[in-house]
């Protein structure tokens, strides 16, 4: 199966009316035609937090969001992209709670990662603790078990609380392999069409390693999980917020990859006014890639643009989002941060917040996402030009739910009303259905303070250019007669 160079839809299940149901609606009535990349739905399945991404299983949807049946429906005009976080599943789940009551015996026991799998002791030293790649504390929750009181110090990379709600797989282990190929398999025969592999970076755990991308092994496995799906008929997305030379080496393998880079670049591009370091970028980036700019966390800048930034520019354009009402994700663990404190992991609110509301700019940045090579996927929030929910995060306490909140269909009615909404759906069309995107892509030399790039395909070529002291852009094209016409976006 062959990804369809168009426009894509992330959202959650029910951030576009209430379900699974109403999405197909949503769909049907208010964007019919204009996600022919496919639909992300951000996972729909049971889960114990993290708002899906601790899930209990793959095997069923979460009953408030409705059935398979409702996904295969949407599946019979889109392709459907769900996640799979390879690395780890809720503590919460069938597998770990028979391994909490019967430990070792449980006959899910080997899908773990007990300590003393990877040091017979039990007993890592300081410092192989210390050169692992953190996202909690320490990467170790202990749970004591309900038969024999005994307590197991198990592998946990992910989640907020200790012990952790989200509990590592092991990969080696053939238990695990099955259970993913189960899942694969279910997928499958409901007409999911991409499989997102969340946290695959992590997947490795390797004694005196970071456990991090660890290389071979994580090639190794990525050709395991890749025939595997292949032979159902499935794309699969390794997702991995690393250096980006980390995403680089995915891209010479030749998987797909996420453009985590770009989001930023457009963002201080349009701030500075400034586009040098965007050309640059796009001059030598791989083109095998996902594009964004918004999606449910943030922004992203450490580590995914480690080397690409100077942290005094960096300052800058976090103050100015913050300003506008964003807020950010923090480097939680010193040796992370730069050397003069710089801790931004990723900046949070909507891109069109972030860029002011203004429609002039946030239409030119689109417009150099979807010029940019790749799969260009909106977030339902960007879809709709929404602006910062500050309630909402201020309520729940989350600061990443400012770029989270859903839309009744009353709600979505009056955002397809608003003037850059319906310029933005004419620009996903016109994406999705010039031939030239399709041939070669350049760009063309430019002032520091202007952009221009160009496809072209045979007779056909389009061109945008952008004025970032106005932020005016247009597109020059050859249309169905053989005219050169110019488009204001």
């Amino acid at each position: 199966m062959a990804i369809k160079n168009q426009v894509q839809l992330i959202t959650y299940p029910d951030s576009l009316g209430g379900d699974l149901k109403s999405l197909h609606k949503v769909l049907e009535e208010y964007f019919l035609g204009i996600f022919k990349g496919g639909i992300h739905i951000l996972p729909p399945f049971p889960s114990s937090g993290d708002r899906g991404f601790a899930p209990l299983t793959y095997l069923e949807i979460e009953p408030g969001f409705g059935d398979w049946k409702d996904i295969r429906r949407i599946g019979e005009k889109h392709d459907i992209l769900l996640d799979l976080m390879v690395n780890h599943i809720s503590a919460k789940s069938a597998y770990f709670q028979d391994f909490l009551k019967y430990g070792r015996k449980s006959e899910y026991a080997d899908l773990f990662i007990p300590v003393d799998k990877i040091w017979a002791d039990g007993n890592p030293t300081p410092e192989e603790v210390e050169k692992i790649f953190l996202r909690r504390i320490e990467p170790f929750s202990s749970f004591i078990i309900e038969e024999t009181g005994v307590t197991e110090k198990v592998w946990t990379t992910f989640g907020k609380v200790t012990p952790s709600e989200q509990i590592d797989l092991d990969i080696n282990s053939q238990a695990t392999r099955q259970l993913l190929a189960d899942f694969l398999t279910n997928f499958s025969r409901n007409n999911v069409r991409i499989v997102r592999l969340d946290a695959i970076g992590y997947v490795i755990k390797k004694r005196g390693t970071t456990c991090f991308f660890v290389e071979p092994e994580i090639y190794q496995f990525l050709d395991w999980i890749g025939e595997l799906a292949t032979s159902l008929n499935i794309e699969i997305l390794p997702e991995v917020h690393a250096h980006y030379l980390t995403q680089f080496k995915l891209a010479e393998q030749g998987h797909w990859i996420y453009d985590f880079i770009l989001p930023y670049r457009i963002l201080e591009t349009l701030i500075n006014k400034n586009s040098v370091r965007l050309k640059e970028y796009l001059k030598n980036r791989p083109a095998k890639q996902f594009t964004m700019l918004d999606c449910h966390d943030g922004v992203p800048v450490k580590p995914d643009l480690n080397d690409l930034y100077e942290s005094e520019d960096a300052r800058k354009v976090v103050d100015l989002c913050l300003e506008r009402g964003g807020n950010l994700s923090l480097i939680l663990s010193p040796k992370h941060r730069d050397a003069d404190g710089f801790d931004v992991h990723q900046i949070r609110g909507t891109y069109y917040s972030l860029l002011d509301s203004n429609d002039d700019a946030y239409l030119a940045a689109r417009a150099i996402q979807f010029f940019a090579p790749g799969i260009p996927q909106v977030y339902y929030v960007g879809l709709l030009a929404g602006e910062n929910d500050q309630k909402g995060a201020e309520i729940s306490g989350d600061g990443r739910e400012i770029n989270r909140q859903n839309f009744s269909l009353e709600e979505i009615e009056q955002g397809l009303k608003k003037d850059v909404v319906q310029r933005l759906l004419k620009l996903i069309r016109f994406r999705n259905e010039y031939a030239a995107f399709n041939g070669e892509f350049k760009v063309i030399n430019s002032e520091h303070d202007e952009v221009r790039l160009e496809w072209k395909k045979d007779k056909k070529y389009c061109r945008l250019i952008i004025n970032f002291q106005n932020y005016q852009s247009m597109i020059e094209y050859i249309d169905e007669n053989g005219e050169e016409v110019t488009y204001l976006v």
